[in-house]
């Protein structure tokens, strides 16, 4: 308004034209008085602003002070009242010697005036002065003893303050004590005093910015008529605004403000602006954000295309300041609702595009049928349905081929809401022939239901459920088999809800792209399922499907294979002579069919190893061997890797002496929890993995008590990605010991929930042993002398402890067998001769001597005099043999009891 009045007084102030056709300027009174009303004006608005800004700022201080103590005042109080051992406090025989220091901190740390507990009746406990202790607080206690909080404004001896009284509840719910809080006023105030002198600073400013900007106004208003006179700016203003609302493109102007200071009829008709657009905040108008946003930033931009309302209109902008202009911009607008249509094709094709790129690196990323039908349904929804679920042949999870003719189970849901009435995840299906999902099934085609209320085909498989869809919200249904060459795997379906519109053909074409894609995934994902499978059976073949049955040793064990391929841990248990047992750890470095049958050779040749009664370092050091000819054997076929790595721990353990020898090859050390529920690890030397060679191994032998624990296991139970194996040891260390008292079933079963990582990704064995001893009944020893008298003896001695042991069937081959291995250790063998009998689950025979000699099996001639003494043996019990000592060697035989 300043500046048209000034351009009008300055056109009338405007004299005769100069010699170049100029209006010479004049300084006419009419122009001052025009400037002094001006600054008459400004200094009246200036006044009135300073004094409005003095009263808004005293009554919003006063406001916010009041506020901010009210505030306060009630979380102080609240956080003393619920402090710990508050109630403690007020129970105690001294109250205020225990409160009255909490509430000075407290009052000090909040910079409050006063906090003050006081019982039920109002008589203080604490409070900033001492004197006042004891008296009657001064306030309205009632509605914080019914439970409520009392804020109230009072004139105290400290001025004007705020207080807040809030109960103190025991835990039943009774109110025992009350607190109250307060602050003066003036406290939490003093903005004004601060911000009073700024306020008056800036009006005089404003004041001498008026006086000395009106002393400006009569040149400036002379400059920017530009010498015009008002006849001549009316004709200029009318030949632009005729220009302006003829063309048929929009113009609009936006001030450096951002407010609208014109818009042609078209641009008010493309924008449908309303009536009070100009002079307005282009943000206020109601347009969209990003054209609005545009508009107000006075940006320079090219056709640059908005959707507004149902236009699409190229904008054209570009700031007025550029050629020394005001501050501000132009824009022009252009409809090109013509091309919405191609436009709106264009982003459903790039839409289209980027699922399908999601669909390639989003489904698949796991061998796994379910999850690979999750990771489908996932992306479906709800980019490109509401609902989507898949329905697999049951063959098809278990990754066996499937057939047309069967039963589906619903694999996977995903949707916007739950509680859609859809068949669950689990549920066994079978579509009627009129379903949609039976012919897709039935001709390998998607099949498009627009609308499924008037879809009876559909409607016909379950007419209850098929109503509550629909009820639900659910309008439009597309089916797709799941096809991987020439089989059907299943199929899926995509349902609508949200948007009105059904689902149309182009849409089709995209479920099926999708669902190709998906059906690859799954095709894969169920082949790795079979082999997987496959593989899984013949590692499990090659272990020990039961265990055997000795009485040294109460076993339990775990075997878990790797979730993502099949790796080469075995174990084993070996009943040895002596009522001797073996436990046998292993561990095959790598995955696969390569790694499962060179565990199967491993374990076989420990049992062959093991039948010959060897040591553990002697057993290591034939299979380090062993390992070592494999990998020389398989080093020129390049399509099997060396089995360098394998590791093994052997372990032998003898109930009569309750001796445990313990060998390993890189093996993780046993761990032994003794019946005192102790945990320590066997300080056996590791030794080199089986294969690499050059290097003896090295035994250790523990005497265990009888009951103690013997925990055997591979490093996929200790070691993963997410732990170092230090940290797996010490997590084995605490389960073992928690359930030290469990029988080994439940030790390994602690175990594994304790360790078990949450995707396997290595093959985990786990053997508990609890060892026990065979009793000084069940064994019978005698030292024989080097003299054939002593042969008869020692079976009449033999005979009378299978009397006491009721074993007098096993009398007669007793003493045979007796006096055929006595007599041969004194024959032929060398002192000490040493007898003993053991009872275990059989008779075990043994004789001893200092000699390395073995005897040999063989068939005597007619004309032998003997040589038919082993042979006897060997008929007369169920097993026999030799297993040498570091002092020479012993011969066994065992009977099976009666």
């Amino acid at each position: 308004m300043v500046r048209l009045l000034g351009r009008s007084d300055a056109r009338q102030a405007r004299g005769p034209r100069g010699p170049r056709g100029r209006r010479a300027p004049e300084t006419t009174l009419g122009g001052r008085s025009l400037a002094a009303q001006v600054f008459v004006l400004q200094v009246v608005i200036v006044l009135l602003l300073v004094v409005a800004a003095v009263v808004a700022l005293l009554l919003q201080v006063r406001h916010d002070s009041t506020q901010e103590a009210r505030n306060r005042s009630v979380a102080v109080a609240e956080t003393f009242a619920n402090s710990p051992g508050m109630v403690e406090a007020l129970n105690s025989p001294d109250p205020t010697a225990v409160l009255q220091p909490r509430a000075e901190a407290a009052r000090k740390a909040s910079d409050m005036d006063f906090i003050v507990v006081m019982n039920t009746d109002g008589i203080r406990y604490t409070h900033p002065k001492p004197d006042r202790i004891g008296k009657k607080f001064v306030g309205t206690l009632q509605p914080a003893l019914d439970g409520g909080i009392v804020v109230e404004e009072v004139n105290g001896t400290i001025g004007r303050l705020v207080q807040a009284v809030v109960p103190v509840k025991a835990p039943d719910g009774q109110v025992v004590a009350l607190v109250s809080s307060g602050i003066t006023t003036e406290h939490v105030g003093g903005n004004a005093d601060r911000q009073l002198p700024l306020v008056l600073g800036s009006a005089a400013l404003a004041l001498l910015l008026a006086t000395a900007s009106t002393a400006l106004v009569s040149r400036r208003l002379q400059r920017q008529t530009h010498g015009l006179g008002p006849r001549e700016m009316t004709r200029m203003y009318e030949h632009h605004d005729a220009v302006l609302h003829a063309v048929r493109e929009g113009v609009i102007i936006v001030g450096g403000e951002g407010d609208l200071l014109l818009a042609n009829d078209e641009a008010q008709r493309l924008l449908d602006l309303p009536p009070d657009a100009e002079r307005r905040q282009v943000l206020d108008l109601g347009l969209d954000r990003e054209t609005a946003r545009l508009l107000a930033s006075g940006r320079m931009v090219t056709d640059e295309v908005h959707l507004v309302g149902e236009r699409l209109l190229a904008i054209n902008q570009r700031p007025t300041h550029l050629a020394g202009g005001p501050a501000g911009s132009v824009a022009t607008l252009r409809d090109s609702t013509e091309l919405r249509a191609l436009s709106g094709r264009a982003e459903a094709a790039r839409e289209r595009l980027d699922m399908l790129y999601a669909a390639g690196v989003g489904i698949g990323t796991s061998l796994d049928v379910t999850r690979t039908a999750e990771e489908l349904t996932a992306l479906a929804v709800p980019r490109f349905a509401d609902f989507a679920t898949v329905d697999l042949f049951d063959a098809v999870l278990d990754g066996e081929e499937p057939q047309t003719q069967g039963t589906l189970r619903r694999t996977a849901v995903s949707g916007i809401r739950k509680g859609a009435p859809l068949y669950a995840v689990g549920d066994r299906i079978r579509f009627v022939d009129s379903a949609p999902q039976a012919r897709s099934l039935g001709t390998a085609r998607a099949v498009l239901e627009a609308r499924l209320s008037r879809a009876p085909g559909w409607r016909a498989q379950d007419l209850e459920r098929t109503e509550q869809v629909v009820e639900f919200g659910i309008h439009s249904l597309i089916t797709v088999p799941v096809r991987a060459g020439t089989l059907i795997l299943g199929v899926v379906s995509f349902w609508r809800s949200e948007r009105p519109d059904p689902f149309d053909p182009d849409e089709v074409a995209l479920a099926e792209e999708l669902v190709a894609r998906a059906a690859i995934s799954i095709d894969n994902a169920r082949r790795f399922t079979r082999e997987h499978g496959m593989a899984v059976t013949l590692q499990r073949s090659l272990l020990p499907r039961t265990l055997p049955e000795q009485n040294a040793l109460d076993i339990a064990y775990r075997y878990l294979p790797a979730q993502a391929g099949v790796g080469g841990d075995w174990f084993d248990v070996l009943p040895l002579s002596g009522a001797r047992v073996a436990l046998v750890v292993g561990d095959v470095v790598g995955h696969g069919l390569h790694a499962a049958a060179t565990m199967g050779r491993l374990r076989t040749a420990v049992h062959n190893f093991s039948a010959l009664d060897l040591p553990p370092e002697e057993l290591l050091g034939l299979l380090d061997e062993l390992v070592a000819r494999i990998d020389q054997d398989e080093a020129g076929d390049q399509g099997n890797a060396a089995v360098s790595g394998a590791t093994c721990l052997y372990a032998i353990y003898d109930p009569v002496s309750r001796r445990c020898t313990i060998a390993r090859a890189g093996h993780p050390p046993p761990a032994v929890v003794h019946p005192d529920g102790r945990v320590e690890y066997a300080d056996v030397p590791a030794g080199l993995p089986l294969g690499l060679g050059g290097l003896p191994f090295e035994t250790v032998e523990l005497e265990l008590a009888e009951g103690s624990r013997l925990a055997l296991y591979t490093d996929g139970l200790v070691e993963d990605r997410e732990r170092d194996i230090d940290t797996g040891l010490e997590m084995l260390r605490t389960a073992l010991e928690r359930s030290a008292d469990g029988s080994p079933e439940e030790i390994c079963q602690a175990v594994v929930d304790a360790l078990l990582p949450a995707r396997q990704g290595d093959d985990i064995a786990l053997i508990v042993a609890r060892t026990r001893a065979l009793g000084a009944g069940r064994i019978a020893e005698w030292d024989v002398p080097v003299d054939p008298a002593a042969v008869g003896e020692v079976r009449s001695a033999a005979m009378r402890q299978l009397a006491r042991w009721d074993l007098d069937e096993l009398s007669f081959a007793t003493e045979l067998i007796l006096s055929e291995l006595v007599t041969n250790a004194i024959r032929y063998g060398s002192g000490p001769v040493r007898v003993r009998l053991l009872r275990d689950r059989t008779l075990i025979c043994e004789v001893s001597d200092g000699s390395s000699t073995s005897p040999h099996l063989r068939y005597a001639a007619m004309t032998d005099e003997g040589g038919r003494g082993l042979f006897l043996v060997a008929q007369l019990t169920e097993r026999w043999g030799t297993r040498y000592t570091p002092k020479g060697k012993v011969i066994w035989a065992e009977q099976p009891l009666p």
